[in-house]
């Protein structure tokens, strides 16, 4: 029976319903505590905050709720590019730039001390779930988490991965399929190759692994949560159903966008961010997979190249230059309340 699991107890919620931690402004300290209050888990995507911006964002979260909530970290990566190939990358986004209006070029420059930062504020804020995307943080970190009584979530997008969180220590583990928007955590093997959609993935991975799992990608109400409950999992996490809701702190465009997406419209593309990512097509994926690839840089070397080009798109209301990230189930998006998302899976687990 669905309320009897494990990821319900372990969480303290009412509900098998995860709203995803999707990082970049998306997910409000209104979007999580709502999902939270209406007995989801709610969670905030830190990947790229500043441990100021996470500490206000997480104690206004405490404000609007007293509920289990969770917050998202990227496990770092650190690649090296030269001058020359940054150069080269820069090349390619000069008439981006130029059109928009935009004078100055960014240097990349990663904070080397930014996820250790980011954990301490975990801790001294006491948050009750931590997740992470993007691979495994180091053993010790889990140990610590775990120590202070935190639930340590994982992502896999492959069994593999799964079991890798699993061997880690991690309390339960993400399966999330390829129809996932944006990101996907995929941290062992080629990108290309994890590439398993979810009713696939979430079985396989529950036949090995011991810890509970969550099934993530296309999951957009109550029919996704069901069919994942269905498969084995214990708890169902949603992202882009989430986006285009009232609490979002998705650009209008961005919700525009997918609110007027088919399902055939969504690609996966490293142009942004130099990761393979999810979402609508437009003029600046088109026009910029013409090259060889060679001419981007590593995850999140060219996230950082192409900030100011998406920022001062959204400004100036043009979307074709946005990153829309979508999973690919645009066409069940709606623009209610995340409450409202959350009430009507719950009425359908329960009456269908």
């Amino acid at each position: 029976m669905w309320k009897e699991n494990t990821v319900i107890d372990r969480l303290n919620i009412d509900y098998p319903i995860i709203q995803a931690g999707m990082a970049g402004g998306v997910t409000t300290s209104e979007l999580a505590s709502a999902v939270s209050n209406a007995g989801g888990l709610g969670n905030l995507g830190a990947g790229y905050m500043t441990p100021e911006a996470m500490v206000h964002t997480i104690k206004e979260i405490k404000r609007f709720t007293s509920r289990t909530f969770g917050v998202n970290v990227f496990v770092p990566q650190y690649p090296q590019a030269t001058e020359e190939e940054t150069a080269g990358a820069n090349k390619w986004l000069e008439p981006y730039r130029a059109e928009l209006g935009i004078e100055q070029e960014p240097t990349p420059n990663q904070d080397l001390s930014l996820f250790e930062k980011q954990i301490e504020v975990l801790m001294t804020e006491q948050v009750p779930v931590v997740s992470f995307t993007f691979g495994v943080p180091p053993l010790e970190v889990i140990k610590d988490l775990k120590k202070e009584g935190r639930v340590v979530i994982g992502t896999a997008t492959t069994v593999e991965e799964a079991i890798i969180n699993e061997e880690h220590g991690m309390d339960m583990v993400v399966a999330q399929g390829s129809e996932a928007g944006g990101h996907r955590g995929t941290f062992s093997g080629a990108f290309d190759q994890a590439m398993i959609g979810t009713m696939s993935l979430v079985p396989q991975v529950v036949d090995h692994v011991k810890i509970p799992v969550i099934a993530a990608g296309g999951i957009m109400d109550g029919r996704g949560v069901r069919a994942a409950l269905a498969l084995g999992a214990q708890g169902a996490q949603l992202g882009t159903a989430f986006v285009t809701c009232q609490e979002s702190g998705a650009k209008a465009q961005h919700k525009d966008a997918i609110l007027n997406t088919k399902e055939t419209e969504t690609v996966v593309t490293s142009v942004f961010s130099g990761k393979p990512a999810r979402g609508v097509r437009n003029s600046f994926i088109e026009e910029m997979e013409k090259g060889d690839g060679r001419h981007l840089l590593a995850y999140p070397l060219q996230n950082m190249l192409t900030k100011d080009i998406r920022k001062e798109a959204a400004s100036q209301n043009r979307p074709e230059y946005m990153s829309l990230w979508s999973g690919q189930s645009p066409r069940l998006s709606t623009s209610q309340s995340a409450s409202s998302i959350v009430e009507s899976i719950v009425f359908y687990l329960e009456n269908e």
